[in-house]
Protein backbone atom coordinates (compact mmCIF):
# COMPACT_ATOMS: atom_id res chain seq x y z
CA UNK A 1 0.00 0.00 0.00
CA UNK A 2 1.02 3.18 -1.05
CA UNK A 3 1.86 5.55 2.04
CA UNK A 4 0.09 8.63 2.09
CA UNK A 5 1.79 12.28 2.56
CA UNK A 6 -0.46 14.48 3.99
CA UNK A 7 0.74 18.70 5.47
CA UNK A 8 -1.47 18.87 8.25
CA UNK A 9 -2.48 22.47 8.99
CA UNK A 10 -4.52 21.41 11.89
CA UNK A 11 -7.76 19.69 12.08
CA UNK A 12 -9.45 21.76 14.70
CA UNK A 13 -11.52 24.67 14.37
CA UNK A 14 -9.30 26.87 16.48
CA UNK A 15 -6.50 26.18 14.31
CA UNK A 16 -8.29 28.13 11.57
CA UNK A 17 -10.49 30.89 13.63
CA UNK A 18 -8.33 33.69 12.36
CA UNK A 19 -9.72 35.20 9.73
CA UNK A 20 -9.12 34.66 6.10
CA UNK A 21 -9.68 36.20 2.98
CA UNK A 22 -13.44 37.76 3.23
CA UNK A 23 -12.87 38.33 7.27
CA UNK A 24 -14.72 35.49 8.20
CA UNK A 25 -13.34 32.90 10.61
CA UNK A 26 -14.34 29.08 10.56
CA UNK A 27 -16.67 29.30 13.59
CA UNK A 28 -18.54 32.51 12.07
CA UNK A 29 -18.91 29.94 8.50
CA UNK A 30 -19.75 27.29 9.85
CA UNK A 31 -23.17 28.83 11.23
CA UNK A 32 -23.87 29.33 8.14
CA UNK A 33 -22.58 26.14 5.53
CA UNK A 34 -24.70 23.42 5.61
CA UNK A 35 -23.53 19.64 5.32
CA UNK A 36 -24.87 19.52 1.88
CA UNK A 37 -23.35 22.37 0.35
CA UNK A 38 -19.59 21.22 0.64
CA UNK A 39 -17.94 18.36 -1.71
CA UNK A 40 -15.66 16.22 -0.49
CA UNK A 41 -13.52 13.20 -2.21
CA UNK A 42 -14.71 9.44 -1.08
CA UNK A 43 -13.04 6.14 -1.41
CA UNK A 44 -15.46 3.08 -2.70
CA UNK A 45 -14.45 -0.05 -1.07
CA UNK A 46 -12.73 1.21 1.54
CA UNK A 47 -12.00 -1.82 3.78
CA UNK A 48 -10.31 -3.47 0.61
CA UNK A 49 -7.16 -4.73 0.48
CA UNK A 50 -6.20 -6.74 -2.14
CA UNK A 51 -5.30 -10.23 -3.21
CA UNK A 52 -2.33 -11.87 -1.49
CA UNK A 53 0.57 -13.21 -3.54
CA UNK A 54 -0.51 -17.03 -4.43
CA UNK A 55 -4.17 -15.21 -4.58
CA UNK A 56 -3.08 -13.03 -7.59
CA UNK A 57 -1.22 -15.89 -9.13
CA UNK A 58 -3.96 -18.52 -9.20
CA UNK A 59 -6.42 -15.21 -10.72
CA UNK A 60 -4.28 -14.36 -13.21
CA UNK A 61 -5.00 -18.17 -14.82
CA UNK A 62 -8.37 -18.80 -13.54
CA UNK A 63 -10.20 -15.27 -13.68
CA UNK A 64 -8.21 -12.59 -15.14
CA UNK A 65 -11.18 -10.43 -15.58
CA UNK A 66 -12.11 -10.55 -12.58
CA UNK A 67 -9.07 -9.60 -10.94
CA UNK A 68 -8.54 -6.78 -13.15
CA UNK A 69 -11.43 -5.28 -12.03
CA UNK A 70 -10.55 -5.64 -8.65
CA UNK A 71 -6.89 -4.90 -8.42
CA UNK A 72 -6.79 -1.78 -6.10
CA UNK A 73 -6.33 -1.75 -2.18
CA UNK A 74 -6.94 0.76 0.25
CA UNK A 75 -4.93 1.80 3.54
CA UNK A 76 -6.24 1.64 6.57
CA UNK A 77 -10.10 3.41 6.92
CA UNK A 78 -7.98 6.17 9.73
CA UNK A 79 -5.15 6.07 7.60
CA UNK A 80 -7.72 7.28 4.66
CA UNK A 81 -9.38 9.70 6.73
CA UNK A 82 -5.80 11.47 7.95
CA UNK A 83 -5.18 11.73 4.27
CA UNK A 84 -8.42 13.68 3.73
CA UNK A 85 -10.73 11.34 2.77
CA UNK A 86 -13.93 12.31 3.98
CA UNK A 87 -16.32 9.15 2.60
CA UNK A 88 -16.33 5.86 3.49
CA UNK A 89 -17.92 2.86 1.47
CA UNK A 90 -18.28 -0.30 3.76
CA UNK A 91 -19.66 -3.94 2.62
CA UNK A 92 -21.28 -6.37 4.90
CA UNK A 93 -22.64 -9.77 5.19
CA UNK A 94 -24.84 -10.82 7.57
CA UNK A 95 -23.48 -13.96 9.48
CA UNK A 96 -26.11 -14.87 12.34
CA UNK A 97 -24.49 -17.92 13.79
CA UNK A 98 -20.37 -16.91 12.94
CA UNK A 99 -17.75 -18.70 10.79
CA UNK A 100 -20.03 -18.80 7.54
CA UNK A 101 -16.76 -17.41 6.07
CA UNK A 102 -14.06 -18.07 7.89
CA UNK A 103 -12.76 -20.62 5.32
CA UNK A 104 -12.36 -19.17 2.05
CA UNK A 105 -12.60 -21.30 -0.86
CA UNK A 106 -9.58 -19.25 -2.43
CA UNK A 107 -7.39 -20.51 0.32
CA UNK A 108 -8.12 -24.37 -0.40
CA UNK A 109 -7.77 -23.76 -4.29
CA UNK A 110 -4.27 -21.83 -3.59
CA UNK A 111 -3.54 -25.18 -2.10
CA UNK A 112 -4.72 -27.78 -4.49
CA UNK A 113 -2.80 -25.48 -7.16
CA UNK A 114 0.70 -26.47 -5.44
CA UNK A 115 1.12 -22.30 -4.44
CA UNK A 116 2.45 -20.89 -1.48
CA UNK A 117 0.14 -20.46 1.58
CA UNK A 118 -0.61 -17.22 1.78
CA UNK A 119 -0.68 -14.99 4.67
CA UNK A 120 -3.81 -15.93 7.29
CA UNK A 121 -6.44 -13.40 6.07
CA UNK A 122 -7.71 -13.89 9.85
CA UNK A 123 -5.35 -14.22 12.25
CA UNK A 124 -7.10 -12.80 15.09
CA UNK A 125 -10.47 -15.36 13.85
CA UNK A 126 -12.67 -12.43 13.87
CA UNK A 127 -14.76 -14.29 10.93
CA UNK A 128 -15.64 -17.35 13.66
CA UNK A 129 -17.85 -14.80 15.66
CA UNK A 130 -21.33 -13.78 14.99
CA UNK A 131 -22.25 -10.41 13.41
CA UNK A 132 -22.12 -8.80 10.02
CA UNK A 133 -18.99 -9.21 8.21
CA UNK A 134 -17.44 -7.17 5.76
CA UNK A 135 -15.76 -8.46 2.61
CA UNK A 136 -16.31 -8.12 -1.20
CA UNK A 137 -17.02 -11.65 -2.01
CA UNK A 138 -17.77 -14.12 -0.09
CA UNK A 139 -14.94 -17.05 -0.33
CA UNK A 140 -12.94 -15.08 -3.42
CA UNK A 141 -12.25 -11.72 -2.10
CA UNK A 142 -12.10 -11.61 1.93
CA UNK A 143 -9.07 -9.60 2.79
CA UNK A 144 -10.12 -7.02 4.50
CA UNK A 145 -8.98 -3.65 6.79
CA UNK A 146 -11.07 -4.61 9.52
CA UNK A 147 -13.74 -8.31 9.06
CA UNK A 148 -16.73 -6.97 11.11
CA UNK A 149 -18.98 -4.44 10.99
CA UNK A 150 -18.26 -3.37 14.45
CA UNK A 151 -14.54 -3.29 14.40
CA UNK A 152 -14.79 -1.11 11.10
CA UNK A 153 -16.79 1.30 12.50
CA UNK A 154 -14.84 1.42 16.15
CA UNK A 155 -11.66 2.37 14.02
CA UNK A 156 -13.94 5.40 12.50
CA UNK A 157 -14.89 6.96 15.81
CA UNK A 158 -12.10 5.88 17.12
CA UNK A 159 -10.22 8.79 14.31
CA UNK A 160 -13.36 10.79 15.10
CA UNK A 161 -13.01 11.19 18.65
CA UNK A 162 -9.11 12.02 18.21
CA UNK A 163 -10.34 15.01 15.45
CA UNK A 164 -13.41 16.18 17.14
CA UNK A 165 -14.02 19.29 14.60
CA UNK A 166 -13.46 16.94 11.51
CA UNK A 167 -16.26 17.88 8.95
CA UNK A 168 -18.87 15.32 9.12
CA UNK A 169 -18.14 11.61 7.64
CA UNK A 170 -19.99 10.20 4.97
CA UNK A 171 -19.99 6.57 5.75
CA UNK A 172 -21.94 4.18 2.90
CA UNK A 173 -23.08 1.01 3.93
CA UNK A 174 -23.69 -2.02 1.35
CA UNK A 175 -25.89 -4.84 2.49
CA UNK A 176 -24.66 -7.63 0.39
CA UNK A 177 -27.42 -10.80 -0.41
CA UNK A 178 -29.05 -12.35 -2.94
CA UNK A 179 -28.21 -16.35 -4.02
CA UNK A 180 -25.03 -17.59 -4.92
CA UNK A 181 -24.68 -18.99 -8.44
CA UNK A 182 -25.38 -22.66 -8.80
CA UNK A 183 -22.14 -24.90 -9.12
CA UNK A 184 -19.74 -22.09 -8.67
CA UNK A 185 -18.92 -23.62 -4.80
CA UNK A 186 -19.21 -20.23 -2.96
CA UNK A 187 -20.92 -20.50 0.32
CA UNK A 188 -24.76 -19.24 0.24
CA UNK A 189 -25.48 -15.99 1.80
CA UNK A 190 -27.83 -15.13 4.40
CA UNK A 191 -30.36 -12.05 2.89
CA UNK A 192 -31.47 -9.12 4.45
CA UNK A 193 -34.53 -10.19 3.51
CA UNK A 194 -36.90 -8.38 6.74
CA UNK A 195 -37.11 -5.57 8.04
CA UNK A 196 -35.38 -7.40 11.67
CA UNK A 197 -32.50 -8.22 9.41
CA UNK A 198 -32.06 -3.77 9.17
CA UNK A 199 -32.34 -3.83 12.84
CA UNK A 200 -29.38 -6.05 13.19
CA UNK A 201 -27.66 -3.45 11.08
CA UNK A 202 -29.18 -0.47 13.11
CA UNK A 203 -28.20 -1.99 16.43
CA UNK A 204 -24.80 -2.56 15.46
CA UNK A 205 -24.30 1.06 14.52
CA UNK A 206 -25.70 2.30 17.82
CA UNK A 207 -24.04 -0.67 19.45
CA UNK A 208 -20.75 1.78 18.69
CA UNK A 209 -21.88 5.30 17.96
CA UNK A 210 -23.77 7.28 20.50
CA UNK A 211 -27.18 9.32 19.54
CA UNK A 212 -24.57 12.71 19.75
CA UNK A 213 -22.66 10.85 17.25
CA UNK A 214 -24.59 10.75 14.43
CA UNK A 215 -26.75 12.70 12.00
CA UNK A 216 -29.78 10.57 11.39
CA UNK A 217 -32.99 11.06 9.22
CA UNK A 218 -35.19 11.73 12.78
CA UNK A 219 -32.92 15.02 13.14
CA UNK A 220 -32.85 16.33 9.26
CA UNK A 221 -36.71 15.80 8.95
CA UNK A 222 -37.44 17.71 12.09
CA UNK A 223 -41.42 18.32 12.34
CA UNK A 224 -41.78 18.46 8.45
CA UNK A 225 -44.25 15.03 7.30
CA UNK A 226 -41.26 13.71 4.50
CA UNK A 227 -37.61 14.65 3.92
CA UNK A 228 -37.69 15.72 0.91
CA UNK A 229 -40.38 18.36 2.55
CA UNK A 230 -37.40 18.94 5.37
CA UNK A 231 -34.39 19.29 3.25
CA UNK A 232 -36.44 21.67 0.88
CA UNK A 233 -36.19 23.81 3.72
CA UNK A 234 -33.15 23.64 5.04
CA UNK A 235 -33.38 20.78 6.95
CA UNK A 236 -29.19 19.68 6.83
CA UNK A 237 -27.42 20.52 9.73
CA UNK A 238 -24.91 23.26 9.55
CA UNK A 239 -21.41 22.18 10.29
CA UNK A 240 -21.39 24.13 13.67
CA UNK A 241 -23.54 21.28 14.33
CA UNK A 242 -22.39 18.27 12.00
CA UNK A 243 -18.39 18.79 12.72
CA UNK A 244 -17.38 15.37 14.35
CA UNK A 245 -20.46 13.37 13.56
CA UNK A 246 -21.27 10.66 10.50
CA UNK A 247 -23.77 10.21 8.40
CA UNK A 248 -24.74 6.65 7.53
CA UNK A 249 -26.05 6.49 3.96
CA UNK A 250 -27.59 2.72 2.24
CA UNK A 251 -25.82 2.07 -0.85
CA UNK A 252 -28.20 -0.03 -2.81
CA UNK A 253 -32.30 0.78 -4.07
CA UNK A 254 -33.28 -2.61 -4.16
CA UNK A 255 -33.79 -3.09 0.07
CA UNK A 256 -35.09 0.84 0.55
CA UNK A 257 -38.81 -1.05 0.84
CA UNK A 258 -37.26 -3.45 3.46
CA UNK A 259 -35.97 -0.71 5.43
CA UNK A 260 -38.32 1.22 5.23
CA UNK A 261 -41.68 -1.10 6.87
CA UNK A 262 -43.11 0.44 10.20
CA UNK A 263 -40.44 3.32 9.48
CA UNK A 264 -42.37 5.87 7.58
CA UNK A 265 -40.09 8.49 5.92
CA UNK A 266 -37.28 6.92 7.75
CA UNK A 267 -38.73 8.16 11.13
CA UNK A 268 -36.78 5.64 14.34
CA UNK A 269 -34.00 4.73 11.70
CA UNK A 270 -30.05 5.27 11.18
CA UNK A 271 -29.30 5.54 7.69
CA UNK A 272 -30.64 7.47 4.91
CA UNK A 273 -31.98 5.45 1.84
CA UNK A 274 -31.20 5.96 -1.60
CA UNK A 275 -34.42 6.58 -2.27
CA UNK A 276 -36.20 7.99 -5.77
CA UNK A 277 -36.35 11.66 -5.61
CA UNK A 278 -39.75 12.67 -4.07
CA UNK A 279 -40.36 9.50 -1.89
CA UNK A 280 -41.17 10.40 1.79
CA UNK A 281 -37.88 8.66 2.67
CA UNK A 282 -35.94 10.63 -0.32
CA UNK A 283 -32.98 12.69 1.38
CA UNK A 284 -29.82 11.00 -0.59
CA UNK A 285 -29.72 9.56 -4.30
CA UNK A 286 -26.82 7.89 -6.04
CA UNK A 287 -26.12 9.00 -9.19
CA UNK A 288 -22.59 6.77 -10.28
CA UNK A 289 -22.64 7.99 -13.68
CA UNK A 290 -24.60 10.70 -13.26
CA UNK A 291 -23.54 13.96 -15.69
CA UNK A 292 -24.11 17.60 -14.09
CA UNK A 293 -27.55 17.43 -15.97
CA UNK A 294 -28.18 15.10 -13.99
CA UNK A 295 -27.19 15.78 -10.60
CA UNK A 296 -26.90 19.29 -10.47
CA UNK A 297 -31.35 19.90 -10.11
CA UNK A 298 -31.10 17.40 -7.17
CA UNK A 299 -28.53 19.42 -5.18
CA UNK A 300 -30.69 22.33 -5.86
CA UNK A 301 -33.76 20.67 -4.44
CA UNK A 302 -31.73 19.73 -1.29
CA UNK A 303 -30.69 16.36 -1.94
CA UNK A 304 -26.97 14.58 -0.83
CA UNK A 305 -25.54 13.20 -3.88
CA UNK A 306 -22.84 10.33 -4.21
CA UNK A 307 -20.82 9.44 -7.67
CA UNK A 308 -18.53 7.38 -8.78
CA UNK A 309 -15.08 9.01 -10.90
CA UNK A 310 -13.90 5.60 -12.13
CA UNK A 311 -15.02 2.04 -11.87
CA UNK A 312 -13.83 -0.96 -11.84
CA UNK A 313 -9.91 0.32 -12.50
CA UNK A 314 -10.60 1.01 -16.56
CA UNK A 315 -9.93 4.97 -16.00
CA UNK A 316 -7.19 3.86 -13.93
CA UNK A 317 -5.03 2.16 -16.48
CA UNK A 318 -5.50 4.51 -18.82
CA UNK A 319 -5.19 7.67 -17.13
CA UNK A 320 -8.31 8.88 -18.82
CA UNK A 321 -9.71 11.27 -16.59
CA UNK A 322 -12.82 12.42 -18.55
CA UNK A 323 -15.12 10.94 -16.21
CA UNK A 324 -13.33 12.23 -13.24
CA UNK A 325 -13.46 15.88 -14.65
CA UNK A 326 -16.85 15.63 -15.32
CA UNK A 327 -17.49 14.64 -11.70
CA UNK A 328 -15.73 17.27 -10.24
CA UNK A 329 -17.49 19.81 -12.44
CA UNK A 330 -21.19 18.68 -10.70
CA UNK A 331 -22.73 19.21 -7.37
CA UNK A 332 -22.03 15.80 -5.96
CA UNK A 333 -21.49 16.14 -2.42
CA UNK A 334 -19.54 12.85 -2.57
CA UNK A 335 -17.46 11.74 -5.31
CA UNK A 336 -16.02 8.41 -4.87
CA UNK A 337 -12.57 7.35 -6.13
CA UNK A 338 -10.57 4.05 -6.32
CA UNK A 339 -7.61 5.89 -6.51
CA UNK A 340 -7.63 9.65 -3.82
CA UNK A 341 -4.82 11.65 -4.66
CA UNK A 342 -2.67 9.79 -1.38
CA UNK A 343 -3.47 6.22 -2.75
CA UNK A 344 -2.87 7.02 -6.86
CA UNK A 345 -2.97 4.30 -9.20
CA UNK A 346 0.81 2.34 -9.37
CA UNK A 347 0.28 1.81 -13.69
CA UNK A 348 0.07 5.64 -14.63
CA UNK A 349 -0.45 7.59 -11.31
CA UNK A 350 -4.12 8.63 -12.10
CA UNK A 351 -5.51 9.70 -8.96
CA UNK A 352 -8.65 12.39 -8.26
CA UNK A 353 -8.81 14.80 -5.59
CA UNK A 354 -9.82 18.65 -5.09
CA UNK A 355 -8.75 21.51 -6.62
CA UNK A 356 -5.34 22.56 -4.87
CA UNK A 357 -5.07 19.60 -2.86
CA UNK A 358 -8.20 20.52 -0.26
CA UNK A 359 -10.10 18.02 1.50
CA UNK A 360 -13.36 20.06 0.96
CA UNK A 361 -14.51 23.06 -1.07
CA UNK A 362 -17.50 24.98 -1.01
CA UNK A 363 -20.32 22.98 -3.29
CA UNK A 364 -19.90 24.68 -6.84
CA UNK A 365 -23.65 24.20 -7.62
CA UNK A 366 -25.12 25.30 -3.73
CA UNK A 367 -22.54 27.16 -1.96
CA UNK A 368 -24.10 30.18 0.32
CA UNK A 369 -22.25 33.27 -0.95
CA UNK A 370 -19.00 34.06 1.05
CA UNK A 371 -18.29 30.48 1.85
CA UNK A 372 -14.49 29.88 1.95
CA UNK A 373 -12.51 26.55 1.07
CA UNK A 374 -9.79 26.96 2.90
CA UNK A 375 -12.17 27.62 6.44
CA UNK A 376 -13.84 24.06 5.89
CA UNK A 377 -11.16 21.86 6.77
CA UNK A 378 -7.91 23.17 7.02
CA UNK A 379 -5.57 20.12 5.66
CA UNK A 380 -3.72 20.27 2.38
CA UNK A 381 -3.58 16.56 0.77
CA UNK A 382 -0.50 15.85 -1.69
CA UNK A 383 0.60 13.04 -3.84
CA UNK A 384 2.08 9.87 -2.77
CA UNK A 385 6.06 10.46 -3.09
Amino acid sequence: MIASKVVALGLGVAACSVALGQGMSTAQQDKTVRINQIQVIGTHNSYHMGFAPSERKLLEKSAPNFLSGLDYGHATLSDQLTAGVRQLEIDVFRDSQGGRFAHPKIVRDVAEAGLPADPDFDPQHQMDKPGLKVMHVQDLDERSRCHTFVLCLTEVRAWSKAHPQHLPIFLLVETKGGKTKPGSGLVEVEPFAAAEDFDELDGEIRSVFSADEMIVPDQVRGKAATLPEAIAKGGWPTLAKARGKVVFLMDQRATEGIYTQGHPALKGRVLFTNAVAGAPDAAFIEENGGTPEEIDPLIKQGYLIRTRSDEPTQQARKNDTARRDVTLRTGAQMISTDYPVSEPASWTGYSVGLPGGLVARCNPVNKPAGCVDGLLEPVTVQAAR
